[in-house]
């Protein structure tokens, strides 16, 4: 896992034969500000004479701050580091744990019987009005009905959804319980400790450490049927991440002035506002839990960088303080 602290960016230029080639690269460093940018001119120099000896590179890299890219580490404002841990803040304000070797899995409770209006129903209701207006010879009476059918029938899916969602979300949560409670009861070695959050549940694996590249780690969010996108963002970072304080929204936190779209690094020009906003947020967000733990499953066995990565992240996340989720 690597999460630097400096970040900077190279920009280079080639003009030949009336062309102009212009390539843009991101260099990092934990040492300095300096190193970052030496980073930065040595891969851009590397990727300009690649991309003029013929091979397709990307011009520039894309302001990606998960990591995604092949090669660039995950870039996010540092926050805080716990021996390996590093606690970050993510783009839109929460604060994220990344932990190297300790697993973290997320697993979605979603509901499955929602309503939903789908593009093939969508395209027999427009036709459905068309055909209507052709037999009336109306092109007024076509286009209402076209219309009109299918944001009727949305507002009535989400007027039947609305009333069906709060049993449709317990039951769903309780589901997802049950399977966590079967997977451990197929692995009793494993020691894993259960918190709610407001989509579904995290666990915390307590027994031992894993790689996030690792087959162990991949079949056991397979298993446990973690949403895939966690699951490849763990392997893409080379650490398991957890979201350690409230997303501003459940918090119905609306300042008068937004948090900047910027990403980090960020403009000198944003730091003011961002600032304002952050401490805006964490004013609110000590009324908040982020998970709130509910049970321990399997073994008593303890791994020590677990241990250490569990008084983290429940201080964090205020786990055992009964606030409300968000």
């Amino acid at each position: 896992m690597i999460i630097p602290y400096f970040w900077a960016e190279a920009r280079l230029q080639h003009k030949s034969h009336g062309k102009q080639v212009t390539v843009r690269r991101w260099g990092w460093s934990d040492a300095s500000q300096a190193d970052a940018q030496a980073l930065a001119d040595k891969r851009a120099e590397e990727a300009l004479q690649r991309i003029l000896s013929g091979e397709n590179l990307r011009r520039r890299e894309t302001r990606d701050s998960y990591g995604t890219q092949e090669g660039v580490p995950i870039r996010e404002e540092v926050v805080s580091r716990h021996g390996e841990n590093v606690i970050t803040r993510n783009s839109y304000g929460s604060l994220c744990l990344n932990a190297p070797r300790v697993l973290f899995a997320d697993i979605d409770a979603s509901w499955p019987h929602a309503l939903k209006v789908r593009p093939l129903g969508c395209l027999f209701l427009v036709l459905a009005g068309l055909f209507i207006g052709f037999w009336q010879q109306s092109v007024v009476i076509g286009a209402i009905i076209a219309i009109g059918l299918p944001w009727l029938w949305s507002g009535i899916n989400e007027v039947i959804n609305r009333a069906r969602r709060p049993k449709g979300e317990i039951v769903a949560k309780q589901q997802c319980l049950e399977a966590i409670r079967a997977f451990s009861a197929s692995h009793p070695q494993w020691h894993l400790r259960v918190y709610e959050t407001p989509a579904g549940y995290r666990l915390l694996a307590m027994h031992d450490v894993f790689v996030p590249t690792g087959e162990s780690a991949r079949e056991a969010l397979a298993a446990l049927n973690s949403d895939k996108r966690f699951a490849t963002l763990c392997a893409l970072q080379q650490c398991f991440r957890a979201r350690v304080s409230p997303k501003y929204w459940r918090m119905r936190y609306k300042p008068r002035e937004s948090l900047p779209k910027s990403k980090w690094p960020f403009p000198p020009e944003h730091l003011p506002r961002r600032q304002r906003w952050i401490e805006g947020y964490d004013r609110l967000a000590r009324n908040y839990a982020s998970c709130g733990f509910i049970e321990r499953l399997g073994s008593s066995t303890t791994h020590s960088e677990a241990e250490e990565v569990r008084a983290v992240h429940d201080q964090l996340c205020q786990a055992t303080s009964g606030l409300p989720l968000a």
